[in-house]
């Protein structure tokens, strides 16, 4: 079974800094060595090579002047006896001289006269005619082949007309040069192997020495401070700067430590004296309670004469705070109905959109309207990664990343309003410990409330309000209106989301129609998600607007779904078509456009859809629209289709190239496709994007 990923983190914690750090030391080492060692046999290899190169060279130059002289002189026998000498070398592996055809003249070995020298020698020769040696690489053999030229001495006994007499051709064993190789690397490995041992050992004396044993002594001294024994656990480590320095740091800190602690007893033990001076002082002071009530009761007739009176003034008092306070019950009054008559407002345009960016953008500029807030944004949970998510945020001042995401970390209101699913209010942000005042959303708060989005149960987000226009705090009744907000926010929420998942459902219903129709003709699978793609492709490089993209998209999807009210022999047919087969075929736009009637969202679409067989020059089906009555989606769905179909199989022809295809919606522009719709294609198309 695998590890656990937190299991792993724990064991690699519970390995030592001296274990990590040697290790570290060591692989970088065995490395750096095992590099330079690599680097050094590669070295001798290529040094060793060239010395064979340059042997081979200057030796079959040896010979071939050998061979000159003695011709020149008249003995020609003596190049056979020359070639028998050479041969007797133990590092020659065979000597002899070929003419231009490859035929062996003379020999060290008789037996090889007249036979024909290895292909690879003859090539060399041919190719270059230089004195560059080869390798014959199967048997472990270095080769020269240097021509013999015809010169002035020579035409006493060879016709001045031919240029060259013959060519050397010197084998050259690579055993004795590969045994030295051997010795060298050998010798490399073993110094690399001690040089890395003497540095190991090296590095692992200083580091035992200078950093293991006084972080050792440390941590004696640590178990003695523990134990409370701080006499003893006072250390003198010398072996370096940092650690002398470490140790004094440390005594300094047990000394402090130490006096804190005889600080605390010292003033334990004077509390303990105040707290008995206490008790003698309480008892006194008992006594004099006691002669206190007695004259209490002396008082008490005249303080009853006294109240009275009072209870007289008291009277006048009350009429005055009634007036004050029906007053005051007045204008709360008028900012409740106020306040009422905004969230009625409010509720009614909440639910007149379906749309959450909209949503949202009503929700906080209503919201911020009525609190007379300068800031308010809506945070979406993610559950997953326990991170908030800025759906909408109004009065910001500065410019946010909308893809920008809020941890939920501590001393943030939101993730205190997300825990304990209650609303909070925070009147003076100064005075609230716990909450940090600077917001990750670049401002500075002064008196925040917030409010959490709960939708059966769950906290899907929070909904805040920072700051007051007129620089005073936010109270109750402000927190009250934001909570009752956020629960009409909470319902409109989930409404939104039900009516686009019943969106999301039809859409693939009737998708999944389509991909019915398209899976019973072979010759048609996949053919809208094609059209799709080459759709949001062309709307991008037009720049079309999110909403025409989003119709462009789906009319795409759905754009054969009239074929559901055709025979489905009449789209295999492999014969040539009947007009009235061609009549038939040409209702599919009209078709699915009355599929789509009754989905209400796809009003809009149904348009495209019925538009997306017609032409630029009002020539063709099914109305004979022109140009002017053509929605810009149906002019891209039109090339988009017209290319896909051009460039796939059919039952009665094979599928154009590509670049066929393109180029005959090139010639029908202004006439079949819209000039814009198809200079855009054909950009995407040798841009390479269309792939």
């Amino acid at each position: 079974p695998q590890e656990d990923p937190d299991s792993m983190i724990r064991r690699t914690a519970h390995i030592s800094l001296k274990h990590k750090i040697l290790g570290i030391i060591l692989i970088t080492m065995v490395m750096a060595i095992s590099l330079i060692t690599w680097h050094n046999l590669r070295t001798q290899k290529a040094m060793l090579t060239r010395i064979a190169t340059e042997h081979s060279r200057v030796l079959a130059d040896t010979i071939r002047n050998s061979f000159i002289t003695a011709m020149a002189a008249g003995e020609n026998d003596q190049v056979a006896s020359i070639l028998a000498n050479i041969q007797r070398s133990s590092s020659i592996e065979s000597i002899h001289i070929f003419d231009e055809t490859g035929r062996i003249l003379m020999s060290a070995n008789p037996e090889e006269i007249g036979s024909v020298v290895d292909t690879i020698d003859l090539i060399a020769f041919h190719d270059t005619q230089k004195l560059i040696p080869h390798v014959h690489e199967e048997d472990e053999i270095f080769c020269t082949v240097v021509p013999i030229r015809n010169s002035q001495a020579c035409h006493q006994c060879h016709d001045a007309a031919k240029e060259i007499l013959g060519v050397l051709n010197v084998h050259i064993s690579l055993k004795d040069l590969e045994s030295l190789q051997k010795s060298g690397r050998e010798a490399t490995l073993l110094s690399s192997i001690g040089m890395l041992t003497l540095v190991i050992l090296v590095i692992s004396w200083f580091f035992l020495y200078y950093v293991d044993s006084p972080i050792r002594r440390l941590i004696g001294a640590m178990t003695l401070v523990e134990q409370g024994d701080f006499e003893k656990a006072r250390t003198d480590i010398q072996t370096s700067a940092e650690m002398t320095q470490l140790s004094t740091k440390f005594n300094a800190m047990v000394e402090h430590l130490r006096e804190l602690i005889d600080t605390k007893v010292r003033h334990e033990k004077e509390l303990a004296v105040k707290q008995e001076q206490l008790v003698h002082h309480e008892e006194i002071q008992n006594m004099n309670i006691t002669l206190e009530d007695r004259l209490k009761e002396i008082e008490y007739l005249n303080i009853t004469l006294e109240e009275r009176i009072e209870e007289i003034e008291e009277a006048n008092y009350k009429i005055a705070d009634l007036a004050s306070e029906l007053e005051s019950k007045n204008t709360s009054l008028v900012m409740t109905v106020n306040r009422l008559s905004a969230l009625y407002k409010m509720g009614l345009a909440v639910n007149s959109t379906m749309e959450l960016d909209r949503l949202f953008d009503l929700l906080l500029r209503k919201s911020t309207e009525v609190i007379q807030a300068r800031i308010g944004y809506i945070l979406m949970l993610d559950p997953k990664t326990q991170s908030l998510s800025i759906e909408k945020i109004v009065g910001a001042p500065t410019q946010l990343d909308p893809q920008m995401t809020i941890p939920l970390l501590p001393g943030g209101v939101s993730k205190w309003v997300i825990e304990t699913c209650q609303p909070l209010l925070i009147k003076d942000m100064r005075e609230a410990g716990q909450f940090n005042v600077n917001s990750m959303l670049g401002f500075t708060r002064e008196t925040v409330i917030c409010a959490p989005l709960v939708i059966k149960g769950e906290v899907i987000g929070t909904i805040t309000a920072a700051n007051k226009v007129d620089g005073t705090f936010f109270n109750a009744d402000d927190l009250e209106l934001l909570s009752t907000i956020a629960a009409q926010a909470s319902v409109a929420i989930n409404n939104a989301r039900l009516y686009k998942e019943q969106q999301l459902t039809y859409l693939a219903t009737v998708q999944a129609l389509v991909s019915a129709i398209e899976a019973s003709d072979p010759y048609t699978r996949g053919h809208s998600e094609r059209v799709t793609r080459y759709c949001q492709l062309i709307g991008g490089a037009m720049g079309l607007n999110p909403d025409t993209a989003k119709r462009l998209e789906q009319a795409a999807v759905l754009h054969d779904i009239g074929k559901i009210g055709i025979d489905i022999g009449l789209l295999h047919k492999e014969e040539l078509l009947t007009g009235k087969d061609i009549e038939t075929l040409q209702q599919h736009p009209l078709i699915g456009e009355k599929i789509l009637e009754p989905i209400h969202f796809l009003r809009d679409v149904r348009g495209i859809i019925a538009q997306h067989h017609e032409r630029f020059d009002g020539q063709g089906y099914p109305l004979g629209l022109t140009a002017d009555h053509l929605s810009i989606e149906a002019r891209v769905l039109s090339v988009a289709d017209t290319f896909d179909a051009m460039t796939s199989d059919r039952p009665y022809r094979a599928a154009l190239p590509k670049a066929l295809a393109l180029q005959e919606i090139e010639e029908h522009a202004g006439s079949q496709f819209d000039p814009q719709v198809v200079t855009a294609f054909a950009a995407l198309f040798r841009e390479g994007r269309l792939e």
